[in-house]
């Protein structure tokens, strides 16, 4: 795989980061697209790109994978192997207040890669889609051959779009794809957006964080390093055709060559115990204002991960007190919190 040539988009992106530079850190070639878009920090971005740039085989473009003429552009001159399409507008909440971002981006940018990987053939297409999926799902944990038909957020249906559109190009032109189910992602270079991110600022900052649904959430919390980890071993794990298929043998395969994974830490954690953890880790207090439901949010995510063990000999397993204790040691040096 030494001389594979990756692309990803959304390299800036937190997972799109940190998985750029384990694929270069391989001696992998990779080409990056990112647009730097100010849906949070800006800076956070660029600070990624800095570290990026100085592997010598990582290549990057500053571009909308919404632009299909720069998308085809890019595919033309770069020739890549492998697709990792980790570019979208994130955040469920936001999905609400800004519904035309997704459309552009997480259906008309995935869009625009499937018809690249059509006019540009590529050995294997992997592409974020997330957990938001499973929405109004109530059996537990949540398993890939469960049906995903009740999205509770805009966000949860550009993601069940997106898998979707890649059964229809697997089926119509053989592209081998697989989508990537993540659940709750967090670590170092996260996104300032998330819940973990936000809890660690306001505790240091001595502001008020905001408790939803009382606190009683569930959530399949998953370090970064399993995620990538994971996306890495799946690279050479591609989807084939599969005329003996029926839905008997499960609907997170199929006919085509087409497959979707769940990755995640498959042991959902309360809230609470997730903000007394980054409190203990602070040596802080959090001032709390307990809030109800927010829409668009569920109660509980829970990972059935046995398809993925199966195929890449690997389950995710960083605990929260560690993954939390690496967050929390990144924010203090990153925003130099010992020197205020």
């Amino acid at each position: 795989m030494s001389d594979t040539k990756i692309l990803v988009t959304g390299s800036s992106g937190f997972i799109g980061y940190h998985l750029s530079k384990r694929l270069c850190q391989e001696g992998l070639k990779v080409i990056g697209i990112d647009n730097h878009n100010d849906y949070y920090d800006v800076d956070l971005k660029e600070s990624r790109l800095q570290k990026l740039s100085e592997e010598k085989n990582f290549k990057f473009f500053k571009a909308d994978i919404s632009d299909k003429g720069i998308v085809d552009s890019i595919f033309e001159t770069e020739r890549p192997d492998v697709v990792i399409n980790l570019a979208a507008q994130a955040g469920v909440r936001y999905s609400i207040e800004n519904p035309y971002a997704y459309v552009e981006s997480n259906l008309v940018g995935f869009m625009n890669i499937l018809e690249a990987c059509r006019n540009y053939p590529v050995k294997h297409l992997l592409y974020a889609s997330s957990s938001s999926v499973y929405g109004g799902n109530s059996k537990i944990p949540f398993s890939t051959n469960d049906n995903v038909d009740h999205p509770v957020s805009l966000y949860a249906a550009t993601k069940k779009s997106n898998e979707l559109l890649a059964h229809s190009y697997s089926h119509l032109y053989n592209i081998p794809t697989t989508g990537l189910r993540f659940f709750t992602v967090y670590g170092p270079y996260g996104r300032p957006d998330m819940a973990y991110f936000s809890f660690t600022k306001n505790i240091i900052n001595g502001e008020e964080i905001k408790v939803f649904n009382e606190g009683k959430m569930k959530r399949d919390f998953t370090y970064i390093d399993d995620i990538v980890e994971s996306v890495y071993r799946l690279i050479d794990i591609i989807p084939k055709n599969n005329n003996e298929w029926s839905e008997e043998l499960g609907i997170s395969s199929s006919f085509a060559p087409y497959k979707v994974f769940n990755i995640g830490n498959n042991e959902p954690e309360t809230l609470m115990n997730f903000i007394n953890i980054i409190e203990n880790k602070l040596g802080m207090k959090a001032s709390k204002k307990y809030l109800g439901m927010q829409d668009g949010d569920v109660k509980i995510t829970y990972a059935d991960t046995s398809e993925l063990e199966k195929a890449i000999k690997f389950k995710p397993k960083t605990s929260l007190e560690k993954g939390l204790g690496n967050f929390v040691n990144w924010y203090k040096k990153y925003y130099k919190v010992d020197e205020k």
